[in-house]
């Protein structure tokens, strides 16, 4: 996990590079859909935003989902400390649908105050996890070393895992899934740059200082959550069924542990709220631009909030979590959607621009010679991983431990192209007003730069 945080947060890095180049020169709440269809070759434009624009819905909800339905088991877990209280799939997805209903509530209502929400938010993943993680290490009765932390390989995929099945390479890839996925949704930033100001500058900006801020706390609570493991048998059978619950009691009893995970609960349950915010805002761009029904394009003018799309963006989130019914791998598998859809939508923009460059008119932030490289490095990491975190991750495979991301993936797959080759070519032109508008700014532009 040590290893593999650092590596995804290398190359998730050199992705939000090629990103932010993109975003200086087209900041857009449509974000990805809306930088292929401006950086695709002429008659183009329409077939890129429809492709990219469904892959990108579809990581988003399932963003949604994985933070969410990982808050309903962080909740599910911690209420099972001293006391008799005994998870169900059926308990944890009712909780569930109660987190999204206070997101999509608060999102519908309460929109004045997201921007303070955001502040307390960024306190508590700051300072919060900061002193979390100071107290974990100042508290632990005793320390791992560092060649256990850096060094130790566990399997962890069954009785017979993988490791014996395939190769310790195979699990070692799939073991960096969680990290991949804890670094997504960087395009936020793009997502509000109609509501920020300078936003040439501060969207790509914002990008990589999320990604890059991310990495660094991320590592900094892995590591000191593996340092302080007390007893890693135990840790990794925990009873309660969740490793890091399981070492907050080791270290701080029932009662501690407890209220630490509350923290940790409070912080996640933000980010959910923000997923969704992010998440509707896509929609409501793409239902403007004629990509789902014009019935979801509307902000209600006493709120000043994309209400339609924002629970639409709640309801496709609950359902994309139904399989947990049956499933025991359904967050992992959301996860795996999640990172796929999103980063394919982040691909094929910086592809486009890579491969048709005479179309990148770029923004203020600039790579220069770097340009390039950043974008076929980031690429190959992206088709890389939407190939790995398709693979099962748990042996034996049965219908409790199917991957069933490639279904899903392969369902929206089929719809967009399928949509496209049907029936949508013939009306959906993409944004198109705006893509010649863009177009105009960068021609009136050239002879001044010339100048």
């Amino acid at each position: 996990m040590s290893v593999g945080w650092i590596v995804v947060s290398f190359f998730t890095l050199i992705v939000g590079f090629g990103m932010a180049e993109i975003v200086s020169a087209v900041p857009t709440s449509g974000g990805p859909y809306f930088w292929a269809a401006i950086l695709a070759p002429p008659g183009q434009e329409a077939f890129a935003s429809w492709i990219t624009g469904w892959f990108n819905l579809l990581g988003q909800v399932a963003v949604t989902t994985g933070i969410t339905f990982g808050l309903a088991n962080l909740i599910s877990v911690t209420a099972t400390v001293a006391t008799t209280y005994a998870p169900t799939p059926a308990r944890t997805l009712g909780i569930y649908a109660a987190l999204l209903i206070s997101h999509g509530v608060v999102n519908s209502f309460g929109v004045h105050i997201l921007r303070f929400l955001n502040n307390a938010s960024i306190v508590l993943h700051s300072v919060g996890v900061a002193c979390f993680a100071i107290a974990v290490l100042a508290k632990a009765p005793s320390h791992q070393s560092a060649r256990f932390v850096f060094a130790t390989f566990y399997d962890g995929t069954g009785d017979i895992g993988w490791s014996i099945r395939a190769s310790p390479a195979y699990v070692a890839v799939c073991g960096v899934l969680m990290s991949q996925y804890t670094i997504t949704g960087f395009d936020a930033s793009a997502h509000l740059s109609e509501e920020t100001m300078n936003a040439s500058w501060s969207a790509p900006l914002g990008v990589l200082m999320s990604i890059g801020v991310s990495a660094i706390f991320g590592f900094f609570l892995i590591i000191s959550l593996l340092f302080s493991i007390q007893n890693f048998d135990t840790t990794v059978d925990s009873e309660v069924g969740q490793p890091v619950v399981q070492i907050l009691i080791d270290i701080f009893g029932d009662s501690g542990a407890i209220v630490l995970m509350v923290l940790v609960m409070i912080c996640v349950w933000h980010c959910g709220l923000f997923s969704l915010t992010s998440n509707s805002r896509m929609m409501y761009a793409f239902s403007r631009d004629r990509g789902l029904p014009p019935f979801f394009v509307k902000v209600d003018a006493r709120f000043k909030s994309p209400i339609r799309t924002i629970w639409l963006a709640a309801i496709l989130s609950f359902c994309l979590a139904l399989p947990s019914l049956g499933s025991t791998v359904a967050f992992s598998a959301a996860t795996s959607i999640a990172t796929i859809g999103l980063y394919i939508s982040y691909g094929i923009p910086i592809l486009i621009g890579l491969l048709f460059p005479s179309n990148f008119r770029r923004g203020p932030f600039r790579l220069g010679l770097m340009s390039k490289p950043v974008a076929a490095v980031g690429v190959l990491w992206i088709c890389f991983i939407s190939i790995v975190f398709c693979l099962p991750t748990a042996n034996p495979v049965t219908d409790q431990t199917l991957n069933y991301t490639p279904v899903a993936v392969g369902i929206v797959a089929t719809w967009a192209f399928g949509s496209w080759f049907l029936w949508a070519r013939i009306w959906f032109t993409g944004p198109v007003r705006q893509i010649a508008a863009a177009r105009q700014e960068d021609e009136l532009a050239e002879p001044a730069t010339r100048k």
